[in-house]
């Protein structure tokens, strides 16, 4: 499993704030090449996120892991789910209201 986190260190305050997390699991494929589960979660604090209330959920399959760096799988999943790409648009499950 693959934790990404983001985080917002303030220059000002030089508190560390979590802002989003996305987790990336194995599941299946061959040595070569992966298919993997990638899920966002709702929220912009950790006490937040740790709730893992799914926003965004989406699959890349065949990744070729030994191949390139695990950014392009980050970048892979991002778009898959919408995040980035042609198909970047806002979904209700991003409006921070009520989180």
């Amino acid at each position: 499993m693959i934790i990404i986190r983001v985080e917002l260190h303030s220059a000002v305050t030089r508190q560390v704030t979590e802002i989003a997390r996305m987790r990336i699991c194995n599941i299946g494929g061959t040595r070569e090449h992966g298919d993997y589960r990638a899920e966002t979660f709702r929220g912009r604090s950790a006490q937040q996120l740790a709730r893992f209330v799914r926003q965004r959920t989406a699959e890349v399959t065949k990744y070729p892991r030994l191949r390139v760096h695990v950014w392009h799988l980050v970048a892979q999943a991002l778009v898959a789910m919408g995040y980035a790409g042609k198909a970047a648009i806002e979904e209700q499950s991003d409006l921070l209201e009520g989180t």
